[in-house]
């Protein structure tokens, strides 16, 4: 995957800032309800977990509990092994599969998963994380949104990860506005 086929994808998706029901398919109910993400929907709904095919388990579980230090692992069973960040029982399920297949092709324009993203609460984690994964000879791609800064890298499978901060308050924006411009993470958290 080259850095550039992450930076261009509008982050409306990966906030759920701006999306309102109207803008999503026939089989929702239209109203000016905002969904945010991170959040329960009003009836409950929420994205309960992200299921990712990997290559090798061990080495998939340090990868990601080493970038995302609160996650912790909760069950592993055969094949499959289960993290959470809190109270559920799993916010990410690893799945072994066949050395032999092949990873996700970011640079197609085949339908499927494009990324993971993981929200971060502090500018201080977010610096820690991309210290973490260049520590690991990750390469990753920091681009300002406006809205949130954001790390792009992959996983040990190939997999899309997103690490990123929500700075909607602190640059006093709802919206996308198109931006996607580098930033620099080793000066964040000072």
């Amino acid at each position: 995957m080259t850095d550039t086929t992450r930076e261009s994808a509008s982050p409306a998706s990966d906030t759920g800032d701006n999306t309102t029901a109207s803008d999503t398919d026939d089989n929702t109910t239209a109203s000016s309800e905002t969904v945010t993400g991170g959040q329960t929907g009003t009836d409950g709904v929420h994205l309960g977990h992200v299921h990712l095919k990997v290559r090798t388990l061990d080495r998939a579980v340090d990868f990601y509990t080493d970038v995302i230090p609160d996650l912790r692992v909760t069950e592993r069973v055969g094949q499959f092994v289960f993290l959470s960040v809190g109270t559920h029982h799993h916010d990410l399920a690893l799945q072994a599969t066949a050395a032999a297949e092949p990873a996700p092709d970011a640079e197609s324009d085949a339908v499927g998963l494009y990324h993971v993203a993981w929200e971060l609460p502090t500018a201080t984690a977010l610096r820690s994380a991309y210290e973490r994964l260049r520590e690991r000879g990750v390469a990753v791609s920091p681009v300002d949104h406006g809205i949130s800064k954001a790390l792009y890298a992959d996983d040990p499978a190939g997999n899309g990860v997103e690490l990123y901060l929500d700075t909607r308050a602190e640059n006093d924006r709802r919206e996308w506005q198109g931006r996607d411009t580098r930033f620099d993470p080793t000066d964040l958290g000072e």
